[in-house]
């Protein structure tokens, strides 16, 4: 069996206001304490309340993104410098919807892995494949393109990232790969994680399509799987306390 920790991340997205983000971190932390490692990644401009909030508790926080830039002339950019200045342990890089919406390429997505890295912060990487290239049986291709820009963008460096599977068409579409499939994606990237590194088993892969508390179980029992990143479940606390409790079997 893996000795790899749990790792379960809410991914909030653009969803919150102080009051509704008060309510739900007050039900995360009368849940807990969790023998898994368990984080929320906010919108920015609630990161610092949220970082209050969850003073002296066993949850970490982070971001839904960062600059590839250290600092300047980017107006809207938030650099990972910042993030850490505030405190923030992790940082979604590489995310579905920044991928399509913002076309941010796999070397882009590289280059904020390695930023985040340089200041602390421990990146978030997405990889995953749309329903079309899924049907094409281009599924390993897909995410093992993605995974080698940051391979071979950080280097000796890769072992310190945190790696999330998505399948794009099981993301906000209540569809879920099996166990199975999941598994079999993770099993992948283990591999491709192995050839790039001597960490490569203790890294932990996460996977993130439609996870809920009655499907967690499942797939976090596969050999390959340590955990998972959540959107619509984490912003219910009661449901991502159940995915909580679930990590920890």
């Amino acid at each position: 069996m893996s000795q790899r920790r749990k790792l379960v991340v809410g991914n909030w997205k653009m969803h919150g206001s102080r009051a509704a983000n008060a309510l739900l971190l007050a039900g995360l932390k009368e849940a807990g304490p969790w023998n898994a490692d368990v984080a929320v990644c906010v919108p920015f401009p609630y990161i610092t309340e949220t970082a209050l909030a969850l003073t002296g508790v066993n949850i970490a926080f982070g971001a839904q993104d960062c600059s590839a830039h250290e600092q300047g002339a980017y107006t809207g950019e938030v650099s990972s410098a910042m993030l850490h200045d505030i405190g923030c342990r992790y940082a979604i890089v590489g995310h579905s919807e920044r991928r399509a919406y913002h076309r941010e390429s796999d070397q882009l997505v590289a280059d904020k892995a390695k930023a985040a890295l340089a200041h602390g912060v421990t990146p978030i990487v997405c990889v995953g494949e749309t329903l079309a290239e899924r049907e094409a049986g281009q599924t390993e291709v897909v995410v093992k393109r993605q995974l080698a820009a940051v391979i071979h963008t950080l280097t000796h460096c890769i072992g310190e990232i945190v790696v999330a599977y998505e399948p794009v068409w099981a993301i906000g579409t209540g569809l879920t790969a099996s166990p199975e499939q999941a598994q079999a994606v993770h099993h992948v990237l283990r591999a491709q994680l192995h050839a790039a590194t001597q960490k490569g088993d203790a890294m932990r892969i996460l996977y993130g399509g439609s996870v809920k508390p009655d499907n967690a179980a499942q797939l976090f029992a596969q050999a390959d799987i340590d955990g998972g990143l959540i959107g619509g479940a984490a912003l219910k606390s009661a449901d991502f306390a159940a995915i909580c409790r679930a990590a920890q079997v």
